[in-house]
């Protein structure tokens, strides 16, 4: 989020940690649902979800491009499904890849 807020030239970016108060300011986004999939609202108010989300973000400041192909159709099919593997273990393939959670909250994800 720091990487991709650094290209945020415009300001056109609100990110917001859902450990914040700040967080409350949105209830119409499930905390548990959160932890589970990346959020975001678009400039409509409408609620997105996942690598929608990161497309839209990276859009917002210009860089787009760099991930379009994620969001091709035939592609789309299977980013979500890679995405939603990340997303399910991202804490264990994070540690795996760059060593011991930073992680400064409870980061484990509620049980359904």
């Amino acid at each position: 989020m720091n990487h991709l807020k650094s290209h945020d030239d415009s300001n056109n970016l609100l990110i917001v940690d859902i450990h914040d108060q700040a967080f409350n300011d949105y209830p119409h986004i499930n905390r548990d649902d959160a932890l589970t999939i990346l959020h975001g609202i678009d400039s409509s108010g409408r609620v997105i979800t996942g690598l929608d989300v990161t497309y839209r973000a990276w859009q917002a400041v210009g860089k787009g491009y760099l991930i379009k192909p994620l969001r091709w159709p035939l592609v789309r099919v299977i980013t979500d499904k890679l995405y939603m593997f990340f997303a399910q273990h991202r804490h264990s393939i994070s540690s795996w890849l760059t060593g011991p959670s930073t992680c400064e909250h409870d980061c484990s994800r509620s049980k359904k």
